[in-house]
């Protein structure tokens, strides 16, 4: 599962798919976000305004129940704001993930994924997020195939010194 405005994390998503050979699915938004919507510089911007809302909840376009036949579910996307985008609120909210174990994934120039996994974990305290790791958006092969070895090894205090 990913979700990504810019495409650098849908490409890190299809590595990750191609090393681990498993489907993907893409979080699509019911009104697509267009770079104005991204420009931080501006407070009010789309994506600042969802983010200040803590009740924000962003629209999915499509259908991701593939998920419930799945017992691990890898979930990546941007990080905004130090943490994960509303829409991930969204995806969580309306699918069942109780009794899988949830990889997170971040594409990032500076922040890391602590903040949004310490997040994700106090919004949804029932679910099983094993760990995390920030990838480059231009990540190579060796780095994907690093990066989801520490992610299965649930090896969280190496991974967040990244």
């Amino acid at each position: 599962m990913y979700f990504s405005v810019t495409r650098n994390t849908k490409k890190v998503a299809q590595k990750i798919a191609e090393n681990l050979k498993s489907d993907i699915l893409e979080i699509e938004p019911k009104h697509e976000y267009t770079s104005d919507d991204i420009d931080y510089s501006n407070d009010n911007c789309r994506a600042n305004k969802e983010m200040k809302d803590k009740k924000a909840r962003p629209e999915i376009a499509n259908d991701l129940s593939k998920v419930d036949s799945c017992d691990k579910v890898y979930i990546g996307y941007p990080v905004w704001w130090g943490t994960a985008p509303r829409i991930i609120q969204t995806f969580i909210e309306n699918y069942n993930l109780e009794g899988k174990k949830i990889y997170i994934f971040c594409t990032s120039g500076g922040s890391g994924v602590e903040q949004s996994i310490s997040d994700l974990k106090g919004y949804f305290p029932k679910l099983d997020i094993a760990n995390g790791y920030r990838f480059d958006s231009d990540a190579s092969e060796d780095n994907i195939s690093k990066g989801l070895e520490q992610l299965n090894n649930d090896g969280m205090a190496e991974l967040w010194k990244r």
